[in-house]
């Protein structure tokens, strides 16, 4: 990481006539009253993207942000200033304002930095540069041949295509400098299907922190086949019935629904505060034997990992539910000092011009011992979800509600038929509880995943094996 560190300090610090001195300079300026803790966080983003409908390349978009976000923690009490404009000046400005935070008294010290070395989680490169724009799309024309090709139902495609490159450097008042390059890529795919007057969405997708090279021939016709599957089968899908019943859900992107109703309610800071379902319940039973969550944020090239977290910590593998028991939460500095824990490298923040909070990585559970075909045969009567759409949760109550973009009746074992419109209703501490199958088919998803919180999203990863969950789930739908 050494060579991170220093095409950081040379491409984003030098380039705006900055340096790890000056700002250990500016550092000192806040640490001339008493805080527990402070941070400036440089940053330069890059992204582009490139979008499809309507059998042509309709928009293609380039942009350039930079700026600094500064911070200064006293006790609970947080100031932070931010400004898109990475000079020392408007640093020092920055440190001005923050420190007013803290009791007089402090070091005022300038520590000299010390780089962190950090992990090889991805590599550090531009993915715009490794296809030219033409080849860009062309890759998105391809889409819609492939789409159309599929079959004759098939009438509408729409592709997109994004690429990301940030530069960050973090300089702490303890000292500690880190500094990452960040690649992020996403290729997109929705199709519309018509039979009849009936028409019916299929989408499919992914990406990670690689270059566009990884979206091979094999790997866009994968997404294409995905996707036009799902439109296909929703053609052919039935009202969804209404009510208590057995609900299997499939591996891989399903993991959103863990996500939402049992990764937030994790994280340190609602904790502390005392207002997530699972505060204060380290060491109880809160799942089914057999069930372990883990948020990983160091797993090679995934959409959710890091090098380092946004405060310079390294990312790791953090078991939050280990065999049903409740294990641990989500830390970054500020809510790890209040709580008495360590950090867990799970800091993070949308860009400079937010301060970072406790947020998840990639996030699943762990595999069991049972065949995918052996829980679905298990199931006298109930819903198979084998692929999910957006969802929402309430973290106080654990309360959740998700629409299957993708289900099937299950009856005497066997899928019968598709079916729409079918919603998941329940409580993510309880329906835990009632796991009663834990697949051996652990899969994380493509690359999609955006997490909301606080007005701030970030990219994440999900993932689970195929689950069947006994109670706890009500499935709304059309047919009573």
């Amino acid at each position: 990481m050494q060579n991170t560190y220093q095409t950081v300090v040379q491409d984003l610090l030098a380039a705006n006539q900055l340096s790890p001195e000056s700002l250990a300079k500016s550092l000192g300026i806040i640490g001339a009253n008493k805080v527990d803790y402070a941070d400036i966080y440089c940053q330069r983003m890059a992204f582009e993207s490139w979008h499809l409908e309507e059998g042509m390349v309709k928009s293609g978009s380039f942009q350039i942000d930079q700026g600094v976000g500064v911070r200064a923690v006293s006790g609970e009490k947080t100031a932070f200033a931010y400004a898109d404009d990475l000079s020392v000046e408007s640093i020092a400005r920055s440190a001005n304002a923050v420190r007013v935070i803290g009791s007089s008294g402090g070091e005022g010290r300038v520590h000299v930095p010390a780089p962190a070395s950090g992990k090889n989680v991805h590599q550090a490169i531009n993915p715009m540069h490794s296809l030219d724009s033409a080849a860009k799309v062309a890759l998105l024309n391809k889409v819609e041949a492939l789409a159309k090709a599929a079959d004759p139902r098939i009438v509408q495609v729409m592709a997109g295509l994004t690429c990301e490159h940030d530069l960050i450097y973090i300089a702490r008042l303890d000292g500690k400098h880190a500094a990452d390059i960040r690649p992020l890529v996403r290729l997109s795919v929705t199709v519309i299907a018509k039979q009849g007057d009936r028409r019916e969405m299929g989408s499919c997708g992914g990406g990670g922190r690689f270059d566009l090279t990884y979206f091979s021939d094999e790997v866009v016709k994968s997404y294409v086949d995905t996707a036009v599957k799902q439109a296909l089968i929703n053609l052919e899908a039935r009202p969804a019935p209404a009510g208590a019943m057995k609900v299997v859900l499939g591996s891989g992107w399903p993991g959103v629904l863990l996500h939402e109703a049992v990764g937030h309610g994790l994280e340190g800071d609602f904790n502390r505060k005392e207002t997530s379902a699972f505060s204060g319940r380290i060491g109880e039973r809160v799942a089914a034997k057999g069930v372990t969550v883990i948020d990983q944020g160091d797993i090679a090239d995934r959409r959710g990992s890091l090098n380092i977290d946004d405060e310079g910590n390294e990312t790791k593998r953090n078991i939050l539910i280990e065999d049903g028991i409740l294990v641990g939460y989500l830390q970054d500095e500020t809510n790890a000092r209040l709580m008495g824990v360590p950090v867990t490298g799970n800091g993070r923040r949308e860009s400079y011009s937010a301060a970072p909070m406790p947020r998840m990585t990639n996030t699943f559970m762990e595999s069991g011992g049972h065949d995918p075909e052996e829980i679905i045969a298990s199931v006298d009567k109930g819903i198979y979800a084998a692929n999910f759409g957006g969802g929402q949760v309430d973290i106080t109550s654990g309360k959740f509600v998700f629409s299957a973009s993708e289900a099937w009746w299950v009856e005497k074992g066997k899928l019968q038929y598709p079916v729409k419109g079918a919603t998941i209703v329940g409580n993510g501490p309880e329906v835990l509880k009632h796991v009663s199958m834990i697949g051996n088919d652990m899969a994380l998803d493509k690359g999609i995943g955006v997490c909301g919180k606080d007005g701030q999203s970030v990219p994440v990863g999900v993932g689970q094996p195929t689950l069947r969950i006994d109670a706890g789930l009500t499935v709304g739908g059309s047919e009573m």
